[in-house]
């Protein structure tokens, strides 16, 4: 199986999980290989060597430029696309010059597709939203789409992983010192997911013969407010001020509306009727695994 981004946050999770089934990994790595378990590929090029596709049966894409990292100026919203359209597309294109495709693509996307949607129930079924996340993400499955007709392919639209060393940590960070508190209304959702949640789900739709557009979220849709709160309560920290949106949007510019203030209440109603059992039902169960993890506790 061949992992792009294995590195990661996620990555090195769903590593460990694949490693434990018992299967075979080649990451692609951004230097010289090292052994037959690893293969050199420039994404930003979009060079790699297509024979590697001969040898592997399933391909993971996780690429794509941290969007916690802030501020996003021009420059990095460039980044922010081309590390996941370009990626995409040499991957795919890789695939479509082996001689025998892998049978499986699954590449990465994002429920920042729906754009910004309060009030609405959103599945895999709903249209695409507006927005530069939204535009960025129609562009990523775009790209995803050009692998072989052959290959059955997925793209899994992931929500705010919950795990230790994810987004949702350094919230974390921010409410061991007090600065924890109500972001605008609270009232957005923010589409969640556990961290084994969203390794277990990959590893699902490896073995699943869904194609098409998976969300990967939890089953409980929670807000901002809810999120917050739970966080500040389980670390014994308090929660009691509020930061008004015009606040965010001046300190962090568009993030603030994509990241934090945006509304995504999102079902992940294709992997449930697959059959898909979750670990973390709730965002409070989420965070009790994060923050039990050894590193978080210390």
């Amino acid at each position: 199986m061949l992992i792009a981004g294995a590195s990661g946050f996620i990555g090195t999770a769903l590593v460990e999980r694949l490693h434990a089934d018992g299967h075979e990994i080649v990451r692609l790595v951004r230097r010289r290989a090292q052994g037959t378990d690893e293969a050199t590929w420039s994404p930003a090029a979009g060079i790699i060597d297509f024979t590697v596709m001969d040898r592997v049966d399933a391909v993971v894409n996780l690429s794509g430029a941290s969007l916690a990292r802030l501020p996003w100026t021009k420059t990095y919203r460039g980044e922010i696309n081309d590390s996941r359209v370009t990626a995409t597309r040499t991957l795919a294109d890789a695939m479509r010059k082996a001689r025998r495709p892998p049978a499986v693509f699954l590449s990465a996307s994002a429920v920042g597709f729906y754009g910004d949607r309060p009030g609405e129930l959103l599945t895999e079924f709903s249209s695409a939203g507006t927005g530069f996340l939204a535009e960025v993400v129609s562009r990523w499955e775009s790209a995803a789409a050009l692998a072989p007709h052959e290959t059955r392919s997925v793209v899994f639209r992931t929500g705010i992983v919950v795990g230790e060393g994810g987004a949702m940590q350094r919230v974390g960070t921010l409410t061991r010192f007090g600065l924890s508190g109500r972001l605008g209304t609270g009232g957005q959702h923010w589409p969640w997911i556990g961290l084994a949640d969203e390794v277990g789900a990959i590893t699902h739709l490896l073995e699943s013969r869904l194609s098409g557009a998976v969300n990967l979220t939890g089953p409980t849709p929670a807000t901002a407010d809810r999120v917050m709160a739970a966080m500040a309560e389980r670390m014994h920290r308090p929660y009691t001020f509020t930061v008004p949106e015009r606040m965010l949007e001046l300190a962090l510019g568009r993030a603030a509306d994509e990241l934090l203030l945006s509304s995504q209440k999102v079902r992940p109603q294709r992997l449930i009727d697959d059959g898909y059992r979750f670990e973390h039902v709730t965002i409070e169960s989420a965070l009790d695994a994060m923050l039990s993890a050894p590193r978080a506790r210390a």
